[in-house]
């Protein structure tokens, strides 16, 4: 079991980490193996802050950087692997990081490999960076393995970061947007609508509408609010079976600009892994299938699946590709001159690289068209609110002249 455990070292300096035990005795042995005072050892509950707020205590992949490439880069310097985890554990200030160090020191010293003590961990390493590292110890390039990886780790994060910031604005402006018409509905426009009523005023039909709507507001947004929970609801149920991912993620990829957006994405994550996991000396088809499992859309993960299977029997994965319209004939063209060429690795970072240029300059036309298609559908939104709030007064005014 995993217990949590609190210390004092030489130098009185309290350290906080994670050990894995049979029992506290067994754990309060292990600590004062390490040199060690134990003050406190409990056993890591469900119910803590990180398991009931999970995004409390997430390993950022800024942290996951940092940690692969001064990994990489101590270990290149001629440093010993459980010296350089011991140097990292002292710079994280996230806590399930350095937990995550300590456990992963505690199970070298222990005689186990790398590659073991981070599979511990699927929420930080995922399986293909267990993968590769496995790789990379058997054929002594860890260093190596683990600069690829922090450079394959940036660029993910690069593409994130773009896609994240080219949203963000357009987020901003819907939220507000929904918030004052909620406002407007449930608070401003009942006031008026008493006011046209004591007035006896006759309403044109925006007006109308627009009291009808806020009516229900009004009167049934418990309603309005369970349908839409429920909604949602049913529709993460449906979206996890297979069907429902098929027809949703069909969908996804068919949306204008924004599907092209998806597939561009999706292709440069897939050419960069699968580039990645090639050149760490993994089995093309081991690589093809761990890949696929890294996709988000089921199209293309049921894709590289198949051409996996075609790959084993004996086709190329250039030939297998061809056969999937999900992949471009550029991409099919550069796949086989790799395979040709006996550079199917590099090929494919490059491809990754093509397609990530191609993913930020629609991220960028799509950024410029949004704002002033925000814009029109804002102003065309307030002007019928306006109009259909000052048409009655300015009717009632024209009456009394």
């Amino acid at each position: 079991m995993k217990l949590r455990y609190k210390a004092i070292t030489k130098d009185n300096k309290i350290i906080r980490g994670l050990v894995e035990a049979k029992d506290i005795n067994e754990a309060a042995g292990y600590i004062r193996s390490k040199s060690l005072v134990p003050i406190t050892i409990t056993q890591e509950t469900k119910n803590s802050i990180s398991s009931i707020l999970p995004f409390l205590g997430k390993v950022k992949g800024s942290d996951l950087v940092v940690f692969t490439r001064q990994l990489s880069s101590m270990l290149s310097s001629g440093l010993t692997l459980i010296r350089s985890l011991e140097i990292l554990k002292e710079q994280f200030t996230n806590d399930v990081m350095l937990e995550t160090t300590e456990s992963i020191i505690a199970d070298i010293e222990e005689g186990k490999t790398f590659s073991f003590a981070i599979s511990k961990f699927p929420e930080v390493f995922s399986p293909i960076y267990v993968s590769i590292i496995k790789s990379a110890e058997g054929a002594g390039l860890l260093d190596k393995a683990l600069l690829r990886l922090a450079d394959n780790l940036e660029k993910q994060e690069k593409l994130k970061g773009t896609i994240k910031a080219a949203l963000t604005y357009p987020a901003i402006v819907v939220s507000l947007m929904v918030v004052v018409v909620f406002i407007m509905m449930t608070f401003v426009i009942p006031q008026l609508a008493n006011l046209y009523k004591g007035l006896n005023v006759d309403l044109p039909l925006p007006t109308k509408i627009i009291i009808s709507i806020s009516g229900f507001f009004v009167g049934f947004w418990p309603l309005a609010i369970g349908l839409t929970v429920l909604s949602i609801f049913l529709y993460r149920r449906w979206y996890k079976t297979e069907a429902g991912r098929l027809i949703i993620d069909n969908f996804i990829l068919k949306i204008p600009v924004f599907g092209n957006l998806i597939k561009k994405v999706t292709l440069t994550e897939m050419a960069r892994t699968l580039g990645v996991l090639i050149g760490s000396g993994s089995l093309v088809v081991d690589s093809l299938i761990q890949t696929s499992e890294t996709l988000g859309n089921i199209h293309y993960k049921n894709a590289v699946k198949d051409v996996a299977r075609k790959v084993e029997n004996g086709i190329t994965i250039g030939d297998a590709m061809s056969s999937h319209s999900l992949f471009p004939a550029l991409m099919v063209q550069l796949v086989k001159i790799g395979e040709q060429t006996g550079t199917l690795d590099e090929t494919l970072l490059k491809t990754s690289e093509y397609f990530e240029r191609d993913t930020d300059q629609l991220v960028k036309t799509l950024t410029t068209a949004l704002e002033p298609f925000i814009m029109v559908i804002l102003g065309v939104g307030v002007a019928f609110l306006m109009i259909s709030v000052i048409t009655p007064i300015y009717n009632l005014i024209s009456s009394i002249k």
